[in-house]
């Protein structure tokens, strides 16, 4: 029986790295402060492995043959890709990866009746991993990463409902397929609000970025599914609020578990929402 030691979740907006110079010194230490902390309770938790869901990008799948879950199996994963590098500006980087775990994951899933599909070749990473690496420095604090990218763009996309139930499958898989005394780490990345290449480019829903958060804090899990809709998120951003669905997925694996934010900072350049929050495991 392998444990859930830590779980966290925060945005990985591309301007963290390529803006972050620019932004207001109160916006900085807001940063700084959210991702310091994951990063040094990353690191304090000796993890074995740290699964990270976050979104694919229409990056690694076309779009006729889109799977909703992509699992990285290599055994290191290199970073950014290439055509993303301008665009996010941040260093280069190599996570050791654990191929053991991530067919575990995949075989796990399909006897749960979910599909999960994989790559043995490294995948086409921009924010979605990118922006966690370095900010919290799993590269140079030698953190073993499974990367699950989601389909957050091509419809129908896995809603809020379907995401927390395939977290609970992979909860299940946690405590039951993998290897007892494993300690297994949860990072949801994508979201706040925002409108990637939308009308509302530079629009951030402040107000629905607290009430996510505020729902989150509350712990109702029930009253956060029944109205984090994905009507709702696209009226806070379209095409992009939506990536919160990959912080479901955490939810679904933990369970009931405390939350509480770590921070969140509405710079209009980052042109997202920027919040981090951490559930307290073993309560």
């Amino acid at each position: 029986m392998a444990d859930i030691v830590l779980s966290v979740a925060a945005s990985h907006a591309p301007g963290l790295a390529g803006l972050y110079s620019g932004a207001p010194e109160d916006t900085k230490a807001e940063v700084d402060k959210m991702y310091g902390t994951m990063g040094a309770e990353i690191t304090a938790a000796d993890l074995d492995v740290l699964i990270l869901v976050g979104n694919d990008h229409l990056a690694n799948s076309r779009v006729l043959e889109y799977p909703n879950f992509l699992v990285g199996m290599a055994a290191e994963h290199t970073g950014p890709y290439e055509w993303f590098k301008p665009w996010l500006n941040c260093r280069d980087y190599t996570l050791e990866g654990r191929p053991e775990v991530a067919e575990a994951l995949i075989s796990g899933m399909a006897r749960r009746g979910v599909q999960f599909f994989g790559r043995r070749e490294n995948l086409c990473y921009d924010d979605n991993l990118s922006i966690p690496t370095v900010l919290c420095d799993l590269d140079t604090n030698d953190v073993p990463v499974v990367p699950v990218l989601m389909n957050c763009n091509v419809p129908p996309i896995p809603d809020q409902r379907q995401c927390y139930a395939v977290g609970e499958a992979l909860g299940d898989i946690i405590r039951n397929d993998l290897p007892n005394g494993m300690r297994v780490g949860l990072f949801g990345s994508g979201g706040l609000s925002h409108e990637p290449g939308g009308k509302r480019y530079f629009f951030i829903d402040q107000e629905f970025d607290h009430w996510f958060m505020d729902m989150l804090e509350e712990g109702d899990h029930d009253k956060l599914l029944n109205e984090a809709t994905p009507e709702r998120m696209e009226e806070s951003g379209a095409g992009g609020t939506a990536e919160l669905f990959a912080w479901f997925v955490v939810l679904g694996a933990i369970g009931n578990q405390p939350c509480s934010r770590l921070g969140y900072t509405a710079y209009d350049n980052f042109k997202c929402g920027v919040g981090a929050v951490r559930w307290q495991m073993g309560s």
